[in-house]
């Protein structure tokens, strides 16, 4: 119980840093929420002055991320929970590699210039919420009556045959 309490908690604290992200400068200065999600996924790649709205940008990926991660709480589910994660840093790591297509190549720069904050703050909720799955302990599996009192000719744990020997030794006959 108390493992699926701290990795719900560590769960639901990567999905916040995962919905945050875009709202933080992602590279040189522009911001997470100005990438379209669908320019991922497209022949043409990342368009570096392009703008998009917020709910078509790569928040809406990391929306359904902490949906999952909710659900994930509520089911204690540990698979979800890790579905969770590999979706935030999946697309994480798309990103990184259409910007890279689309700049030439990526940078890390203190100046405001190259791969910023937001990028970090995904890529540790992603962590977060692999390693939630991982400290939780899931639902209890139900218990199941035994198959010998549905089948009373199916014993799954049958007697041990008797001691005596078979056939009987020739001084006993």
């Amino acid at each position: 119980m108390i493992r699926n309490a701290i990795g719900s908690l560590l769960g639901l604290i990567g999905a916040a840093a995962a919905v945050w992200s875009p709202f933080r400068a992602w590279y040189d200065g522009r911001h997470g929420r100005d990438f379209r999600l669908t320019d991922l996924f497209s022949g043409s790649g990342i368009d570096p002055t392009d703008k998009s709205g917020v709910m078509t940008s790569i928040l809406l990926a990391f929306l359904v991320a902490a949906l999952l991660t909710l659900a994930a709480v509520v089911l204690r589910s540990r698979a979800l929970m890790a579905l969770a994660g590999v979706v935030v840093i999946g697309v994480t790591v798309l990103w990184m590699v259409r910007q890279g297509q689309a700049v030439g190549s990526l940078s890390v720069g203190g100046d405001g210039t190259g791969l910023g904050v937001g990028v970090a703050n995904a890529f540790g909720g992603g962590a977060l919420l692999i390693l939630a799955a991982a400290v939780m302990r899931g639902r209890p599996r139900r218990r199941t009556r035994h198959a010998d009192t549905l089948d009373p000719l199916h014993d799954p744990h049958p007697t041990p045959p008797p001691t005596e020997a078979w056939p009987p030794p020739a001084d006993r006959a």
